[in-house]
């Protein structure tokens, strides 16, 4: 970690961690003072007693800042403790020692563990050859001394290791999190868009059919009153209907939440009809006639059940081309829809003969949108599509779909 890092986490610790650091100064003063009075009682040496509280403070002072900086700190105290061992052997070996070495052990890596351990091997040895000089004693002690040192930088270690594996673990949990984060937004920005063509199929469609129904109305309202009455009662019918398949769409932007509420189940009924599929088509169909449309309608084979979702595809590939027909061919044109099947393929073709008149303001600059969705909901099920102009100024809509499992035939007629 660098060292403006260190700093910064050394200024967001919470005040328990100072606490706990003051504790810790004030543990490794006392001791620090307990070994000088040691040291001053057994010599009769007159600057032991004159610098021991200088050298006291001067092993102490470094210890708040060894969390910054756990190897100059380390240094100073060693340093310290190497200069007083020559006249005051006591004042070697005491807590802000040991204090130093367990931090630079923990907090460092363990080359620099290495380089703190050996030097104060070496002090330790030292040490016990000058207060023991009978060898078996030295030897000995300088043993001991030695394994408790070793002991203290190991601790260090097991401690500094503990820490960074439960960071490791907090900082993979938060990756975790944003991952998952991440992966909501996704996959609420590919609902929104999934909603977002299932609105511009359905508003556009039944806009497309409201417009041609009333503008037909509006031309038989002299003429013939009944059929303009029976138009706009069919322009009625296709705006509940419109609002039907508005409710049940909006319904998945519902909390899940909502659904254990005491008016779930009468709040969700349009919600949860069925989505229209391949059996919904002949409706479609029908409708569209009512609009003014011609339609040849077709079924050459008997069709597998597929999924709902490839079905939903299929019903909004039809549906936004008989509404681009209507939007762009206009009134006089007629469209066919043939839906058929080879051994490994479902076939699906819409196309118009561009014979007719658009009503104006029904082909809206800016429009366009269909094509593109269309694309990517065939592409979601697996099928390829292509579209074009017809020899005979019309045009066409295919889809090739392959067929993995053949099923049981769904009624599309």
């Amino acid at each position: 970690m660098p060292r403006w890092a260190q700093r910064d986490a050394l200024r967001d610790r919470p005040r328990r961690a100072w606490a706990f650091d003051a504790a810790v100064t004030l543990f490794a003063l006392l001791c620090a003072l307990y070994a000088y009075m040691a040291a001053y009682a057994v010599s009769d040496d007159e600057p032991a007693a004159a610098l021991g509280w200088a050298i006291v403070l001067a092993m102490v002072a470094p210890l708040p800042l060894r969390r910054v900086w756990p190897v100059p700190t380390y240094a100073v105290v060693l340093a310290v403790a190497v200069t007083t061992g020559w006249w005051a052997e006591h004042l070697v070996l005491t807590p802000p020692l040991a204090i130093g070495l367990f931090t630079v052990a923990a907090r460092c890596s363990r080359r620099a563990t290495l380089g703190c351990l050996l030097p104060t091997e070496l002090v330790v040895v030292a040490w016990a050859s000058r207060l023991y000089p009978d060898g078996r004693s030295w030897l000995s002690e300088a043993l001991s001394l030695a394994v408790a040192v070793a002991a203290v930088a190991a601790l260090g270690m097991y401690v500094g290791t503990r820490r960074a594996l439960s960071l490791e673990l907090r900082d993979r949990a938060l990756r975790l999190e944003r991952e998952r984060d991440q992966q909501a937004e996704l996959s609420a920005a590919a609902e929104r868009a999934r909603i977002a063509r299932e609105l511009h199929d359905i508003v556009a469609h039944h806009l497309t059919v409201m417009v041609a129904l009333a503008d037909g109305a509006a031309a038989q309202a002299v003429r013939a009153p009944e059929r303009s009455v029976a138009a706009m009662r069919t322009v009625s019918a296709t705006g509940r209907q419109a609002l039907t398949d508005t409710r049940r769409l909006l319904g998945v932007l519902r909390d899940a939440a909502d659904d254990t509420g005491p008016n779930a189940g009468a709040a969700s009924g349009a919600t949860r009809s069925p989505l229209p599929g391949l059996a919904d088509l002949t409706d479609l169909v029908a409708g569209v006639r009512a609009a003014g449309l011609t339609v040849r309608y077709q079924v050459v084979e008997e069709l597998p059940r597929l999924d709902q979702g490839t079905q939903l595809a299929l019903y909004r590939l039809v549906q936004e081309a008989l509404t681009n027909t209507m939007k762009h061919a206009g009134a006089g044109a007629s469209a066919g829809v043939r839906i058929g099947r080879t051994a490994h393929e479902l076939c699906v073709e819409v196309d118009d003969d561009g014979g007719g008149v658009a009503a104006p303001g029904v082909a809206a600059p800016g429009a366009g949108r269909g094509l593109p969705g269309m694309r990517e909901r065939i592409a979601a099920v697996g099928g390829e599509i292509t579209s074009g102009p017809t020899p005979h100024r019309g045009w066409a809509v295919r889809v090739r779909l392959p067929l993995v499992d053949v099923a049981t035939p769904v009624d599309a007629s």
